[in-house]
Order: structure tokens, then sequence, then C-alpha cells
């Protein structure tokens, strides 16, 4: 119990409300799918939502059996009541973080950047701050200032409605769809942060951690975006692929996370090898420029990504350190030339 995170929960409801209403359909806002996700991070300890609870009769009364304190902002014209609770929410929240030292983290339901300030404060306060908004209503500068970032529409539970085609479109023209994300490009990162953590820390890497650190590279992170129901799932698919490699940890269910020390980099070494030896002109050299599309040729599932390493001279260069190739600057070419190791 001590261990559990304590959440206070502030909604925007107006902003929610119509980013829902406009970009989704016309669909009402649900707070349930909120609660839902928020219950899998913490004790939620506070929940206060912000409006003009005249224009939202039906909304009120889902929240209140959710048991959300609706906090009442009198109408006014145009931006002064726009004004007026977004003031009142963002003083609400500082009390509580200097009154409220057991409350850890502040989930702030809002698309609007003007709350990026009060983000940032509360961090400075080390505090947790996780953001929720919908995805074509919300700032592009909001997101990357959170801990994390929820789009309401990706949630589960959120079913937006279809689109209907309009009357003018063809009715034989199918719907465009929506492009998987690349779990390719996700070994990728997971990859490079692993190796990352890996070099900056002479600690162990749990899933946990990891978890922690891709969510500070991108607060929108979410495994459930590339098909897997939890972290656990996603890191036993990059296992499978040879990606990364899990053992036990110390805490259940949280495990070590490392990259594999044999076989793919290995491999990889043995093919630079090959190329550069192919490859080399009269003086027996190959320039690193252009090289990468030689192994690819060679390779085309290539990537030193995958294998952990930032860049292709990165991976050079490791290849060098283990005796595969022979690696130097040529002040002449403007360029690092490799040389394969002579075998024995």
């Amino acid at each position: 119990m001590d261990q559990e995170e304590r959440i206070a929960l502030f909604l925007d409801y107006e902003n929610l409300a119509i980013g829902a209403r406009e970009h989704l359909g016309g669909m009402a806002f649900n707070f349930r799918p909120v609660a839902d996700a928020l219950a899998e991070r913490g004790r939620v300890v506070v929940r206060r939502a912000y409006a003009d609870w005249s224009f939202f009769d039906e909304d009120r009364r889902m929240l209140t059996r959710s048991h959300v304190e609706l906090i009442e902002i009198p109408q006014r014209m145009g931006t002064s009541r726009k004004n007026a609770a977004d003031i009142k929410m963002v003083v609400d929240a500082l009390e509580l973080a200097f009154e409220r030292d057991y409350i850890s983290t502040f989930v702030l339901c809002t698309g609007d950047s003007d709350f990026t300030p009060l983000v940032d404060k509360l961090r400075e306060l080390n505090k947790r701050v996780i953001g929720v908004g919908v995805e074509k209503s919300t700032s592009a500068l909001l997101p990357p200032a959170c801990d994390e970032f929820l789009y309401y529409d990706r949630l589960e539970g959120v079913e937006v409605p279809v689109a209907r085609p309009k009357q003018d479109r063809p009715a034989d023209r199918p719907a465009e769809p929506i492009p998987p994300r690349d779990v390719d490009s996700l070994a990728s990162v997971v990859a490079q942060t692993v190796a990352g953590l890996q070099s900056s820390s002479n600690g162990t890497v749990t899933a946990s951690t990891l978890k922690r650190t891709l969510l500070r590279k991108d607060p929108t992170f979410n495994e459930a975006d590339y098909g897997f129901r939890a972290f656990g799932e996603l890191l036993r698919h990059l296992a499978g692929h040879g990606v990364v490699e899990l053992s036990g940890g110390t805490a259940k269910g949280d495990p070590e996370v490392t990259l594999p020390e044999h076989g793919d980099r290995e491999a990889a070494f043995v093919l630079l090898r090959a190329v550069v030896r192919d490859e080399a002109g009269a003086d027996g050299t190959v320039a690193l420029s252009g090289l990468k599309n030689k192994v690819r040729k060679v390779a085309p599932e290539f990537s030193e990504k995958k294998l952990g390493y930032r860049s292709f001279l990165q991976f050079t260069k490791a290849a060098a350190t283990s005796g595969a190739v022979e690696l130097r600057w040529s002040p002449d070419n403007e360029d690092y030339l490799l040389t394969s190791a002579t075998d024995g």
C-alpha cells in the first residue's frame, strides 16, 4: 500500500467534451476508460472536473456516479470564462502539490498548451505528471512536457464511430486503412535504449526501468499501439526475435533486459568483414561512406540499431574493437577507411 502511487486527477472538461464531439465523430466523452487506465497506475485520491455544468447536464450525472467533484465555473463571455476555468484548475493543482505530500502523480486531462507551465512546475516539485487528451485537439507542445501522455482515442473502451462516407463519394471506394505502427522501428528504439542504459549505469536494466525510459523519450508511447496487451508481452515478442534477452529479475514480474552478447552481433561483424573484403580497392580499404548500403545489399534485413548501436559508425567501431575489421581516419579522404582483418 505504501508503495502505491497516489493520484490527483484534474479534468478540463470543456476541452475534453468539445474535443471528443468535434474530432471523434460526435461521440460523448466517457470517463470510464480514463478511470480504468489510471487504476492501472495507482490509487486516485482526488477527482475534480472544471466546467460551466449548465452546458453538460448529462455529463455531470455520469461524473457524479464516478465520484468526481464538480467545480462550477459560472458562465462569462468567451475567453474570460475559459480563462477562469484554467486559472482555478491551476491554483487547485498547485495548492495540492504544496499541501499534500503524499500525492505523487498529477493527471491533467486536457489538450490545451496553456497548461504546459503547470506541468513544468509540478515536475519541478518532483511530481509525476500524466496528460490525457483527444489526439486531434491536443497541442503538440503538451505531450513532450509530461512524463506520460495518454491519447483518449486510444484508450481501451473508447469506441470511435466510423465516419460515414459522403454521398458524393463513390460507394465502392474503400476507406483508407489506418497504417499499423512499425514494430521494427520500435525494436530499434528498444535496442538503442537498452544499450544506452547499460553504458550509462553499472546496474541491471529491468523491464520497469526500460518502460520509464521509453516514456521519457516519448511520453505518448503505448505498447497497445503496436498490438500488445502489456509491456511484458512486447518484450517477449522482441526476445523471440533476438532483439533482447530476458532473465529473472529481483522482483517478480520485472525481468532483467539485456542485449544478446553473442550470436547476432558476432554474425553482423562477420558480415561486415566479408563485405569489406569483397569491396576493397587496390589498397585494400573501403570508405565508410556508402558502406552501409553495400552491407544491406548482401543482407537487406541488417540494422545496426537492432543490435543496440546508435549509428553505423558506432557499429563499425565495435567491429574494429572485436578484431573483425580495422578502422582508421583518413585526412586525405576526409572519411573513415576500413580494412578486413586477416584471419588467424
